[in-house]
This record gives structure tokens, sequence and C-alpha cells, in this order.
């Protein structure tokens, strides 16, 4: 093997390396979008640390929470969230499954920002 031809060679392993590492970073960032919905909520399990929140259009959204998931007044979402609460979800889905980040309870936000 001529010293030109391991050049060619080393630059086409290195060359697969970067790409391969892109194409991983690229579906690794997919898996991480941030999503938001608004609603009311329609029911909380706290035994599944589940929540189905209904929007606007009639759509209906099973999200989880976990214990990392972020909640104003530092409550846990299932004692800061209620049926009929108005709330907005900040959430990532991996599978099809729905995991909260955040929950504001977007009620008490309106009815400060009107008094």
């Amino acid at each position: 093997m001529s010293f030109p031809s391991r050049v060619r060679a080393a630059w086409v392993v290195a060359i697969a390396v970067v790409l391969t590492f892109g194409f991983a970073q690229r579906m690794s960032a997919q898996d991480d979008v941030v999503h938001i919905v608004k609603g009311v909520v329609k029911s909380v399990d706290k035994g599944t640390k589940t929540m189905v929140v209904k929007t606007t259009d009639g759509t209906e959204h099973t999200i989880k929470w976990t214990d990392k998931t972020a909640v104003a007044g530092g409550k846990d979402v299932g004692d800061a969230v209620s049926e009929g609460s108005k709330v907005s979800v900040k959430y990532t889905e991996k599978a099809g499954e729905k995991t909260a980040i955040g929950v504001k309870d977007a009620g008490k936000a309106t009815a400060k920002a009107v008094q």
C-alpha cells in the first residue's frame, strides 16, 4: 500500500466516523424535542402518575409525570393539578409516550395577569 492510498483510506475512515457521529447526534436530538400542550385537565391518576389534558380542539393527551417534573411551588404534579384545572404542559415524546417536563397552572397565571 503506497502512501497516497493510505492517506485516502484514512480520509475515508475519518469521513465515515464523522458522518456516523453526526447521524447519531441528529437522531438523539429528535428524541429530545419539547412540545407544549394547553388545555383542561380531564383526569388525574396519582397511582400511574398520568393526567389527561383535553385541548380546545377536543384532542385528549395522556401525559405521565415523574419526580423530576417541575411544578410551580415545588409540589408534586398530582397535588398541584386537579380535574378542571387549565394547564400548560411541556413534554417530550419517545415511542409514543408523553412525559411532562413542566406543568403550569394556566388558570392562576391568567387570573394574576387580569388583576
